[in-house]
């Protein structure tokens, strides 16, 4: 394990500047707004802002102030922020980011996990927060090898945490990708995992296709309006990610267009991005993107686990204690009767606002959720 501090090029800082202001703009549709896609107005508006006004070198010392790591786990380079926290026991827990997102998502969350005290917790409510990229994202780079799925990362990340970083037990947190991690955590390591909280819920028991219940029939009905509607992406990153990576990996300005689309269909922010996240936030996490060159590595994680999903089989669930926090505009919520058949389900708490990236929309929100579900569990 080695310490790493985040230090772009300015080489590549100025090549980014140039291909911004060498963009080809294509046309749209007069007046449709983002019907068909990323807005043109919108895409436009935040790609100068990025030329012209956005400053790296100041959200690179941000994301500096906290202490970053890498590591070789089974082979695999991690990058990961390991952030101790104060008082005389603090939990351990590892924070699981998913895509379009990256480590930055918790960067509001981070303080209010390991300093509670400072920000309305007792001194029995810090935690010693683990923040990793997700193989094939940020800075930890591309695996360059086939397999790592969703069951791969949760060994990878059990490994930092119990081999790497020493924790006997720990706790998971995770939204999108994440939430799938932590739950694969939850189900292979229930005696070293002490609870998992998600924002996302990955799993259904198996029977819920079968028996759906009333409620359960609403869901799939919105789910299939979801799949209708919003998951083109997901279907060329499950089946030609690497066709899609020539394009995003050349272009800065159509990878803000793919990402940034999926920050305002999928949040809280009555169509406008900007309600929710500023475009500093927004420029940020499309820069860990962009300077990492990972965005081709991080879409085949669609493809990888497509040909080795995750399911529960007849009989089996996540043992460990289980927490949901439901932001009513989460892209689609399994029914809470569906939920407690696959997780051992302590907590379900419906939040009054907020969306898929919980993290950045309501940081103060999700950290009050992780502290009573850890108040609950006790010591573990």
């Amino acid at each position: 394990m080695q310490s790493f501090r985040i230090s772009v090029p300015d080489e590549l800082l100025s090549d980014l500047k140039q291909r911004l202001g060498r963009t080809r703009w294509p046309g749209e549709v007069a007046g449709s707004g983002w019907a068909y896609g990323t807005n043109l107005s919108y895409i436009r508006e935040l790609v100068e802002y990025w030329r012209t006004s956005y400053d790296w070198r100041a959200q690179e010392r941000e994301l500096n102030r906290f202490e970053h790591f890498k590591a070789e786990v089974d082979g695999l380079p991690i990058h990961f922020i390991h952030q101790r926290g104060t008082g005389p026991n603090p939990r351990p827990l590892i924070l699981i980011h998913g895509w379009p997102g990256s480590f930055y998502e918790f960067n509001q969350l981070i303080p209010l996990l390991t300093d509670p005290i400072r920000n309305g917790g007792g001194v029995g409510d810090a935690f010693s927060v683990v923040v990793p990229s997700l193989p094939g994202y940020g800075f930890s780079g591309d695996p360059g090898i086939a397999g790592i799925n969703i069951a791969r990362i949760a060994e990878i990340f059990h490994k930092l945490m119990t081999q790497v970083l020493g924790y006997r037990r720990y706790g998971v947190q995770g939204g999108d990708w994440g939430a799938f991690v932590a739950s694969r955590m939850g189900f292979a390591y229930p005696h070293d995992v002490i609870g998992i909280h998600l924002n996302c819920i990955a799993l259904q028991p198996p029977d819920a296709q079968q028996n759906p219940g009333e409620e359960g029939r609403q869901f799939i009905a919105e789910l299939q309006k979801h799949y209708a509607n919003e998951a083109g992406y997901a279907e060329i990153q499950r089946t030609k990610p690497q066709t899609l990576a020539y394009a995003l990996n050349d272009s800065p300005a159509g990878l803000a267009a793919w990402i940034v689309e999926k920050f305002r269909a999928w949040s809280d922010c009555d169509g406008n991005p900007e309600r929710r996240f500023t475009k500093d936030q927004l420029l940020t996490n499309i820069m860990i993107y962009w300077v990492s060159g990972a965005i081709g590595s991080s879409t085949r994680l669609y493809c990888e686990e497509l040909n080795h999903p995750f399911l529960l089989r007849p009989g089996e669930k996540v043992e460990a204690p289980t927490a949901v926090a439901v932001f009513p505009k989460e892209i689609a919520t399994p029914p809470r009767s569906w939920t407690a058949r696959a997780y051992n389900l302590k907590r379900w708490t419906v939040m009054p606002r907020g969306g898929h990236f919980a993290a950045m929309e309501e940081p103060v929100a999700l950290a009050q959720d992780i502290r009573a579900l850890y108040r609950e569990i006790g010591p573990g």
